[in-house]
């Protein structure tokens, strides 16, 4: 495991993108500065759920190299805070290679690095063509007492696909494989169903679903039942504002049940707002969510807020 994989997109965040919306990234490059050079950035993350498992991550970005958000190369230096079950917190310094580049209608792009103990991070390759295709990789460390403190970490590959039936229905399905520190594989398969409601509005209807079954239940400290199950109806609205401003919310309440308990209630909520370029060189992004999906330590209700800005030069 010590030297197992670079990481990637988290598998959610493939799935929470409607396929006709993939395209979005590439709107907020093209509107990035096409006559900078360099950028430099700092984000925040911070998560807590229902068992005080507290996570604050803060990073820097340094890209010598830098053309838009999907053409960049550069270093990252980030300060992690862990706090499992209200024990004592844990900090960890992470450093990482960034970069992202393109060729054709493929795009891919890196963050490896290492938070001093083994080989973290994310990477990913997609094409742009209509049945848009995704490979990814992810690597991190599991933020529980045992895993703070023992070094248990986990790589999960996988790979995604964009099935669309017309202008507004599609399909998106998620295979994927997570090697934990241990004996423990979980494999994973996810879909989303899509129905654009008002193109006009950016209103879609979706139906997400997702299936995980472990190969060494409770191995360690970690969630991980034999098996976990969820189906969630969510309505997204993803809107523009004349200056290029975007703005998405999303909820949806469903339900989800695993090999030791029955089925209850499932609730999700999501907002996000991005900029277009401010002034010359400037981007804005924040995203809040919650969910009741069960964390690593078990626990439910899970916030998280994310918050990045960027200066181009």
């Amino acid at each position: 495991m010590k030297h197992a994989g670079f990481a990637a997109l988290a598998a959610l965040t493939l799935l929470s993108s409607a396929p006709a919306l993939a395209q979005d990234v590439g709107e907020d490059s093209r509107d990035a500065s096409r006559s900078a050079d360099h950028a430099v950035g700092i984000d925040l993350f911070a998560s807590t759920d229902a068992d005080d498992t507290d996570v604050i991550r803060v990073g820097v970005n340094l890209d010598p190299r830098y053309k838009g958000l999907e053409d960049y190369l550069g270093i990252r230096v980030e300060k992690a805070w862990y706090r499992p079950l209200g024990l004592a917190t844990v900090g960890k310094e992470r450093v990482f290679l960034r970069y992202a580049n393109g060729a054709g209608d493929w795009k891919w792009n890196a963050q490896v690095g290492t938070d001093g103990d083994t080989v973290i991070g994310s990477a990913s390759i997609h094409d742009e063509a209509r049945f848009r295709k995704e490979l990814f990789v992810e690597r991190d460390i599991v933020e529980t007492p045992r895993g703070v403190r023992d070094g248990i970490y986990y790589t999960f590959v996988g790979a995604a696909l964009d099935l669309p039936v017309d202008d507004r229905n599609s399909f998106t399905v998620l295979a994927g494989a997570q090697e934990f520190t241990g004996k423990n594989v979980r494999l994973h398969a996810r879909a989303n169903f899509v129905h654009m409601v008002k193109p006009e509005w950016g209103l879609s209807a979706q139906l997400r679903t997702r299936y995980f079954r472990n190969s060494e239940p409770r191995e360690y400290d970690y969630y991980s039942p034999r098996w976990y199950v969820q189906a969630l109806p969510v309505l997204q609205l993803r809107r523009y504002s004349d200056s290029g401003w975007r703005y998405m919310v999303a909820g949806g309440i469903g339900a989800q049940r695993d090999a030791v308990s029955d089925w209850r209630a499932s609730y999700y909520a999501a907002a996000e707002v991005t900029s277009p370029a401010i002034g010359r060189n400037w981007h804005l992004k924040a995203a809040a969510l919650y969910n009741n999906i069960p964390q690593n330590s078990g626990a439910y209700d899970y916030n998280q807020l994310t918050i990045g800005i960027t200066r181009a030069f």
